[in-house]
């Protein structure tokens, strides 16, 4: 399924790092076992984004439902849980129903160690699988640590995938017009910019939340790779040969992108913060995102804008978003199966469609704008068509600093595209035992 359609976006906020927060809530509603007991849920998202508005959402719902249940919500960030879940789950006063990231590295470990509460009964009995489809469960499943088959031990909400936005008043400016027939077009158009005088992608590359110039490479990767060849380095199913196919093929572009200046210069210092601005400020002319864009666009730029996936891509990155866990130490888990059941409902999962979050179980044609449910049914159709790539850091633990080293090395020029391959086979190699 070649993916050539260009598209215009809709709204919606990245999720913020933001300092733990305990609000403590009195629901209002019964469920005999509930009586009488609390709630607590751990999680990340920011409130202001869709996501954190269909929790408030979820949440409303849930006090009617439990008039005797004290809520306790509280706000943590992505780093503190990837950091410390370990410690978190394995204490005495553990949370009911925790946010964590999926992948072997994360979700896999929590689960093999017997941390988190196997959900596949309750899957089952509640029709969740109904919910979550195919595409959107292979990281809710793991096998030994593995994500893609066995048991359930985490739930989405919610997914995202990556997009090329750009600038189309910058672009039509220079005499570039936005609906790329495929790579080689794409990188026609940029020449164009760079003879101009405009940096054709923002991008960043810190060891630190320099996530752009990785999805970027991966994007590059995934538009030549077949279904096969992606599942195969994501879920460990068969070696993985680097130094051939599309992880020689599209990191070697990548190299000439850095080379030719198409993502930038001096970036090994700048975090997607510092990319978004730049493509927000009309400094570049495009920028590799996911709907985390949204909002910002939307209340930011002073300019016309749309995006695009990769043109004439094979596949596209992206996956569902970040689960829904019941810790195996949980003291109320019948009030976590209800939590996890109220955040799937049509009610809630409309709610975030509505402000542009991409859920997995609303229904499309209920968003008023068009921009929102436009950009939601591009998603539907990824989904539905199975091409999307999932995230490079998902299979090994550590991956995600690795990655990030290298992308920084290479765009400072220290690391050519062979290095990284080398560097990659031998690491990919240790952390999957192939």
């Amino acid at each position: 399924m070649k993916i050539t359609r260009r598209q215009t976006l809709g709204a919606l906020g990245i999720a913020a790092a933001a300092p733990v927060l305990a609000t403590g809530l009195t629901a209002c509603g019964s469920s005999g076992e509930g009586d009488g007991k609390s709630l607590k849920i751990l999680q990340y998202e920011d409130p202001t984004s869709a996501q954190g508005q269909g929790w408030k959402k979820a949440l409303e719902i849930f006090k009617e439902k439990h008039p005797d249940v004290t809520v306790s919500f509280e706000q943590t960030s992505f780093d503190a849980v990837r950091q410390n879940a370990k410690i978190t789950l394995s204490g005495n006063d553990v949370p009911d129903v925790i946010e964590f990231n999926k992948g072997n590295a994360d979700g896999g470990q929590l689960a093999m160690q017997g941390l988190l509460t196997n959900l596949t009964d309750e899957v089952s009995k509640r029709g969740w699988d109904d919910k979550v489809g195919p595409s959107m469960r292979s990281f809710a499943l793991y096998e030994n640590g593995m994500a893609g088959s066995g048991d359930w031990y985490g739930i989405p909400n919610i997914g995202e995938y990556v997009t090329l936005f750009y600038n189309e008043d910058l672009l039509k400016e220079h005499g570039v017009e936005p609906d790329f027939s495929d790579l080689d077009a794409l990188e026609t158009g940029m020449d164009k910019l760079m003879a101009a005088g405009v940096t054709p992608i923002a991008s960043s590359a810190a060891t630190s939340q320099g996530f752009n110039q990785m999805w970027v490479w991966y994007s590059l990767v995934s538009a030549i790779a077949t279904r096969d060849e992606i599942d195969d380095f994501m879920f460990v199913k068969n070696p993985v040969d680097f130094t051939s196919g599309p992880w020689a093929e599209g990191t070697k572009r990548f190299q000439s992108w850095i080379e030719r200046g198409y993502v930038g210069k001096d970036i090994a210092g700048l975090n997607f913060e510092q990319a978004t601005v730049n493509f927000l400020s009309g400094k570049a002319a495009m920028v590799v995102w996911n709907h985390g864009v949204f909002h910002r666009a939307v209340s930011e730029a002073d300019f016309n804008w749309g995006y695009a996936t990769f043109p004439g891509a094979n596949l596209v990155m992206g996956s569902s978003g970040h689960l829904w866990g019941v810790p195996d130490r949980a003291k109320n888990k019948e009030l976590a199966y209800e939590w996890i059941e109220i955040t799937l409902s049509d009610e809630v999962q409309n709610v975030i469609g509505e402000l542009g979050g991409l859920p997995i179980a609303g229904d499309p044609s209920t968003i008023s704008d068009e921009r929102t449910r436009e950009y939601t049914e591009r998603f539907v159709e990824l989904m539905d068509g199975d091409v999307l790539s999932y995230y490079p850091d998902y299979p090994v633990i550590g991956f995600l600093d690795f990655i990030q080293e290298h992308m920084q090395a290479m765009s400072n020029g220290n690391e050519t595209a062979d290095d990284f391959i080398k560097a990659l086979q031998d690491f990919y190699d240790a952390g999957t035992g192939k």
